[in-house]
């Protein structure tokens, strides 16, 4: 018999075990708090059995939050950091303080009540101090309200009903005869769990949708919409869908005149419960069926419900303050389209707010024209306030009030920061700043005007440096100013444009010019726009950018402009295309963009948050006048001037699934071309490529250092990869293709709050640009092709950390390469040539940023998609 000693590697995972082990068991002993002698700390529930209904929304009738435990063992961090907290705690104190805090506030209110400027000063300064102090009263200290948790005590009360709650759900929801109840599990250091059992049974479906209606012009008001109706024959018996019909049927109504009828008229009765019984055995034993009434009642007294029509209208715009008073005492009435307006001596188009006033003098009352004239008002950006008044005349006519205070005519914003860049132990600081001005209804047409004027100074390392020169840190200037007027309707010499009246219309103009000044060149931009918005639903909008002219002047006139020229020449021999961005050109464009965006908040019949989608298409063509001119003249050896025709067509959708309370699945899908068909090789300008890598992109690849297709980055001189020792390929440069096949996935869940909600993600990106033409024979793989580009996409994965703020959104991810279509021929070690575009198994901890595989991390503002 041979007597096997365990190796070492054996015994060191053995004392490993141990210790997790007794790790774990003092974290139980430590991280737990005390429990009442008598009663049970709540720190896990769950729901079972249901098979129809989904958990989600079961789970959302149960108003206890259970304490969080650390991988499901009975350790509650949060809770014992809520104690520690609650030890230097005390809340009588605290609302001593606010107590304290509020009679100062008031007292020196009153000493400044006939001084308006003061008090407002007041009020802000005690408005911060109260908000403090009353968290501080209200939900603890610091400790408490950020890393703890309150604890959840259990109670049966508390299960029993919630059981009963999720019964009445149940039955709300088709399942008459479900059953609930509950078992209780108890865990180490007196925790319990809750299971609630469910048990559905059959459900019932509508047989037959019914309407008893005794007036006869409601009656066929109804009949005429059934096909919109919520209740369809064959779905499940559902109470939300009885509500959201009775919402219908109201909102249908009140847009037919009905001004007075409500949802409390449409009465829904019991379901038949004699026919449901009697079916009970003649019926699949999971699909029975039920037969549903709607009963919409006359008003108490009358035989019909009355019908309202608009009356008089009128709209009063409130009087300039800042005019005199003779002068804001003129009548300045102006009567259009039945319609009064009193401008009380405001300079305001009657004809465009003719526009905006749906409501008419004898057309039938509508709730919808109501609601569309106050948002359009609204969406003038013109007023401060809006309000609509509705007054009950003789003979059911609506006299209609509609006041209207307007915003200030003018309004100036500044705004600034500080820079700073520390190298080796010295300051260099700099600063950036803006001033934007802007006019209300400068010219009489509900105009709006605005100018921006904007500069920055900053220093920076990193560039170039002349032979002999010891300096590192230069500075680097930027100044632009913008400008645009934008009017409230569709700018074109013809009646097409009243069509847009109804669809929010915008027409901007805008001309801007942005200059930098760097130690290695110049580049100006001169831009000018005339673009069309209208919007035909509040989730639709379009927009048509008649006019995008851009006149780029770019030189090397600068101290280190030699050097940096003759580094963006090397790099465009190994394929660098950057180097067009430098020429001096002029682009003109038009383009068409359609957008759709659900992601308004709404919820669902079952009341859980609904799936939002997103599309964005944009269609735009370059040069396109200069179609008509011949290529001499356009050629850049005879005009010194880069010309541009092209074509460019770009498509972003994105779905997000909500899957339970702060958790999310999203989805997107981003492709596009761009074509050029000018001289010199119908370029494309640079800014119109399409790029892929970064934090909105494939998040495995460095920014803009993906593709295009498989090819790789060489060494000059060379067709070998540059790449590092360890095997990580080196990307001097962008990476711009004409074509572009991007998508993403990510699950996005909330961790914990302190002081901002924490949030993490974990996600898969793919996706790369090709170009159309082999431009560069130096790099084979980067043009798409139908028979090669699908082994060509990469693929990233990674875990991301978002800090949100609610007002913005602090991001971090961290991606690694799944599969690299660059390196499908790698020259190994020993000279043969190996297949390494599955790059998963290459990523190692050891070698975190230096290997074949590293982690990249990207840093952005906001979510990715």
């Amino acid at each position: 018999m041979v007597n096997r000693q365990p190796s070492p590697r054996t015994l060191h995972a053995c004392r490993l075990g141990l210790l997790v082990l007794s790790l774990l068991l003092g974290l139980t002993g430590c991280l737990t708090t005390r429990s009442p002698r008598n009663g049970y700390l709540l720190t896990s529930q769950n729901v079972r059995g249901n098979r129809i209904v989904e958990t989600s929304q079961l789970e959302s009738l149960i108003p206890q939050k259970p304490n969080s435990r650390v991988l499901g063992l009975p350790i509650t961090p949060r809770l014992w950091f809520y104690e520690l907290g609650q030890r230097s705690y005390n809340r009588e104190a605290a609302v001593r303080a606010l107590q304290v805090k509020t009679n100062e506030f008031e007292q020196q209110s009153q000493q400044l009540s006939d001084d308006p400027q003061a008090l407002r000063k007041l009020n802000r300064r005690y408005e911060r101090q109260l908000k403090r102090l009353r968290i501080k009263a209200e939900q603890g200290n610091w400790l408490m309200r950020n890393l703890g948790q309150p604890p959840s005590y259990f109670a049966e009360r508390d299960a029993q009903a919630n059981a009963a709650k999720m019964q009445r759900y149940l039955f709300d929801k088709g399942f008459f005869n479900a059953q609930t109840s509950y078992r209780l599990d108890t865990l180490l250091g007196r925790q319990i769990r809750v299971n609630y059992r469910i048990a559905e049974r059959a459900g019932y479906y509508l047989r037959s949708v019914t309407y008893k209606i005794d007036d006869p012009r409601v009656d066929s008001l109804v009949r005429q919409s059934l096909d919109r109706a919520a209740l369809k024959v064959g779905d499940r018996f559902d109470l939300d869908a009885i509500s959201a019909e009775r919402v219908r049927i109201e909102s249908q109504l009140r847009d037919q005149g009905y001004y007075a009828f409500t949802r409390q008229y449409v009465q829904f009765n019991d379901v038949d419960t004699i026919r449901r019984a009697t079916d009970r055995l003649q019926t699949d034993s999971l699909h029975r069926p039920v037969d549903v009434s709607l009963t919409i009642l006359n008003p108490p007294g009358l035989t019909a419900h009355p019908v309202y029509r608009i009356g008089d209208v009128e709209v009063r715009i409130s009087p300039d303050e800042t005019q005199p008073a003779a002068f804001v005492s003129r009548p300045d009435t102006v009567t259009r389209n039945g319609v009064l307006y009193l401008l009380n001596g405001r300079n305001l188009s009657s004809r465009l707010l003719n526009n905006k006033i749906l409501l008419r003098p004898g057309e039938l009352y509508s709730q919808t024209k109501y609601r569309e004239t106050q948002r359009q008002l609204f969406l003038l950006n013109q007023f401060k306030f809006v309000n609509l008044n509705f007054t009950d005349t003789t003979n059911r006519r609506l006299q209609t009030l509609v006041t209207a205070t307007p915003l200030d005519k003018y309004e100036a914003t500044a705004e600034g920061g500080v820079t700073g860049l520390i190298y080796q132990s010295q300051g260099f600081p700099g600063g950036f700043g803006s001033l934007s001005f802007r006019a209300r209804n400068l010219l009489g047409g509900l105009e709006t005007f605005e100018i921006t004027g904007r500069y920055g100074l900053e220093a920076q390392t990193g560039f170039l440096t002349v032979p002999g020169d010891i300096r590192q840190v230069y500075t680097s200037q930027e100044l632009g100013i913008s400008s645009s007027i934008t009017f409230p309707q569709i700018l074109f010499p013809s009646q097409i444009r009243s069509r847009f009246n109804p669809y929010n219309p915008r027409t901007q103009v805008s001309i801007s010019f942005n200059n930098t000044l760097r130690p290695d060149f110049r580049r100006s931009l001169l831009r000018g726009t005339m673009a069309y918005t209208w919007q035909t639903t509040p989730t639709k909008q379009f927009s048509f950018l008649i006019a995008d002219v851009n006149l780029i002047n770019a030189n090397f006139d600068t101290y280190l402009g030699k050097l940096f020229k003759q580094q963006l020449d090397s790099l465009a021999q190994l394929g660098s295309t950057i180097l067009l961005s430098f020429r001096r050109s002029l682009s003109s464009s038009f383009s068409f963009a359609y957008t759709y965006n659900n992601s308004a908040p709404g919820l669902t019949a079952g009341g859980l948050r609904r799936p939002t989608n997103f599309l964005r298409t944009v269609v735009e063509s370059g040069g396109t006048t200069l179609n008509f001119l011949p290529n001499r003249f356009i050629d850049t050896a005879n005009t010194n001037l880069q010309f541009y025709k092209f074509l460019r067509f770009n498509v972003d959708f994105r779905h997000y699934i909500p899957l339970r309370n702060r958790a999310m699945l999203a989805f997107r899908v981003n492709t596009g071309v761009a074509y050029g068909y000018g001289p010199d090789g119908g370029p494309v300008p640079y800014e119109k490529l399409f790029f892929a890598g970064g934090s909105n992109s494939v998040r495995a690849w460095l920014p803009r250092r993906l593709g295009p297709g498989g090819a790789y980055p060489f060494r000059p001189g060379s067709t070998l990869p540059d790449q590092t020792g360890t095997g990580q390929y080196i990307y001097l440069f962008e990476q711009p293709g004409n074509v572009l096949l991007e998508g993403s996935a990510e699950l996005r869940g909330r961790l914990f709050h302190l002081g901002a909600d924490i949030n993490g993600a974990v996600f898969v990106d793919a996706g790369n640009v090709w170009t159309l033409r082999q431009n560069n024979a130096t790099r084979p793989g980067s043009t798409f092709q139908l028979d090669t580009f699908l082994p060509q996409i990469a693929v990233g994965t990674g875990v991301g950390l978002r800090i949100d703020f609610s007002f913005f959104v602090i991001r971090l991810d961290g991606g690694i390469k799944v599969w690299d279509p660059a390196r499908q021929n790698v020259l190994t070690a020993d000279g043969t040539v190996e297949d390494q575009r599955f790059l998963l198994p290459k990523f190692s901890l050891r070698q975190l940023s230096s290997g074949p595989n590293p982690l990249v991390i990207n840093f952005g503002i906001g979510y990715p998609f």
